[in-house]
């Protein structure tokens, strides 16, 4: 079985082509290689003639991974050096990111100047692109809150939020979860709208007093833990609770989920040529 290629400093192989997954990442060691590892080996498995590489779209988290663990990752740029430099042919980039935000529009601008140095490069889209990805992200958000439901709590889902127009994707989504049957699925953002006035709103509007707060995002990292489930006064749990709801907390990132992962899988299968 495949698995994805950490040894960052080895040259890859260049008869083999190569599938460069770019996240945005994290600092938790182990909620990374729960969530963005689990993609990387998922692709991995169902591409095995395929190298899998790794590479981060934050300097900040790779800046920090490399004082806290001693490990090097490259950023796009530094990794589409890398694989042109050591003859790699065929590249396919797969974004392992949510919405095709600030962060996607990155990873379009550094595969830019690399256009030529490929025979072929493919660019993949982010997790909510289409309307095939809102039906499979709504079923695979189905199929994790079924370990939780009880009937009677409202089922919260906390993405991270953007001030790029692509951020109108959380109202969407909102509105395909309520489409399919799920009227006590209600999504909010940290970032930008909907707010957690917004939710809390939606929550009272269903006559419910329990909830359960998970993470929209790839990775249950900071954000997860802190401005989510945290004990800060600020969180969205302790918010919550000062209304008077008895709140339980689900720290799954999405990319922990077999329906997400096969998400990524379809896209890598869906990339287009870049240029």
């Amino acid at each position: 079985m495949a698995e994805p290629e950490n040894n960052f400093q080895k040259p890859a192989a260049s008869e083999r082509p190569v599938i460069l997954a770019a996240s945005f990442g994290t600092r938790c060691t182990e909620a990374r290689e729960k969530t963005i590892g689990a993609v990387e080996a998922a692709i991995a498995r169902s591409y095995p003639a395929c190298e899998v590489r790794r590479a981060f779209t934050s300097q900040t988290v790779i800046g920090i991974i490399a004082r806290q663990d001693g490990e090097k990752i490259d950023d796009v740029t530094e990794a589409l050096e890398r694989l042109a430099a050591c003859g790699v042919r065929e590249l396919t980039v797969q974004p392992v990111q949510f919405i095709s935000g600030f962060e996607y529009e990155g990873v379009i601008a550094a595969i830019k100047p690399y256009g030529k140095k490929f025979d072929s490069i493919k660019c993949g889209k982010p997790l909510l692109s289409s309307p095939e990805d809102y039906r499979d992200l709504t079923a695979a958000l189905g199929a994790e809150a079924k370990g939780f439901d009880d009937g009677n709590t409202a089922m919260v889902f906390m993405g991270h939020g953007t001030e790029h127009p692509a951020n109108a994707a959380y109202a969407r989504l909102n509105n395909e979860l309520h489409a399919a049957g799920l009227s006590r699925f209600v999504v909010g953002a940290v970032k930008a709208g909907p707010g957690l006035d917004e939710v809390i709103a939606s929550v009272k509007a269903l006559r419910l007093k329990r909830v359960l707060l998970s993470p929209l995002m790839i990775v249950a990292g900071h954000h997860a833990n802190n401005n989510m489930a945290g004990s800060g006064s600020g969180s969205w749990k302790s918010v919550l609770e000062a209304e008077d709801f008895d709140v339980a907390v689900n720290l799954r990132g999405l990319g922990e989920l077999p329906g997400i992962q096969a998400m990524f899988v379809r896209h890598v299968r869906e990339a287009q040529t870049y240029g």
